[in-house]
């Protein structure tokens, strides 16, 4: 399958690498679709926050775990310190944030050395910063330096409408069932693409809690649960595709459930892109 992303930024020259920054970045749909303004890198943005819609909840109107990992990516390493990649993120859920309609990021960046970076957050209600949604911890690496001289991009969020009736995020996403026990997302496109030309993370955890999601359901017949933990390792970086998630449900313990998820390259030998392990708890 073949990479249709507009190009690795690392094979860029000094005097292209901003440019094909902001064509990458304003090509990619997982933060401006899911409203996330970035704070440094979009102009005239200065606070990491983010609508809490009806497609970012579960069944239940409760939270789901992959618009965190939008809305907070881990580690907080912007394009204009190195061409960072996440290696692992995770979230405790505190509050299925019900009647909350927007959320805010309350940011600390551990450390970042030469190769490697660690951050953390809370994610809050952004009208009550005392109530807390969830917390988020993570690391991930410089792929590799660059050059002086970023600007940030002029690249607004997509102003949409709630609406109960909105589609899923898989859906809006690409990300399709393939047999009886995987979902799939069929190539890196620009859309899709982070600007090293690698399927983003947004896409990414989209489609490993879909999975999550619907293994569960189908091993207990059942909607009602709450995801209440879930981390996430980046394991390879995927430039081929097809993408295909698939999920297993490891333990329950009465209410509580495990399930483990992972997305492979098919188009790599089936190279293991990512895993992650979720809990929920069933919601009565």
């Amino acid at each position: 399958m073949a990479n249709e992303s507009q190009g690795d930024i690392r094979k860029m020259s000094p005097q292209e690498h901003w440019a094909h920054f902001e064509k990458s970045w304003k090509a990619l749909k997982t933060y401006t679709y899911l409203g996330k303004g970035s704070p440094g890198m979009d102009r005239g943005v200065d606070e990491e926050a983010m609508p809490l819609r009806h497609d970012m909840r579960n069944a239940t109107g409760g939270i789901m775990a992959a618009p965190l990992c939008i809305l907070a990516p881990e580690p907080y390493w912007l394009d204009d310190e190195c061409v960072p990649a996440p290696v692992s993120m995770s979230y405790a859920i505190l509050d299925p944030a019900h009647d909350v309609k927007r959320l805010l990021v309350q940011r600390e960046v551990i450390h970042v050395g030469r190769q490697m970076g660690f951050s953390r957050s809370r994610i809050v209600d952004y009208h009550d910063h005392a109530r807390v949604i969830a917390t988020a911890i993570g690391n991930g690496v410089s792929l590799s330096d660059v050059p002086p001289g970023f600007e940030p991009v002029d690249n607004p969020v997509e102003e949409i409408v709630d609406s109960p009736a909105m589609p899923s995020l898989r859906k809006v996403f690409g990300i399709q069932r393939i047999g009886n026990d995987a979902l799939a997302i069929e190539k890196v496109t620009p859309e899709l693409a982070s600007p090293h030309s690698a399927l983003h993370l947004g896409p990414i955890n989209i489609a490993l809690e879909a999975a999550a999601m619907d293994e569960l359901e189908r091993m207990t017949q059942s909607q009602a649960y709450q995801i209440e933990s879930y981390t996430v390792l980046m394991v390879k970086p995927g430039y081929a595709g097809p993408f295909a998630a698939t999920a297993t449900v490891s333990s329950t313990d009465g209410d509580r459930v495990a399930v483990e998820a992972t997305l492979v390259d098919r188009g790599a030998g089936d190279r293991m892109i990512a895993t992650a392990n979720a809990m929920f708890h069933r919601v009565t």
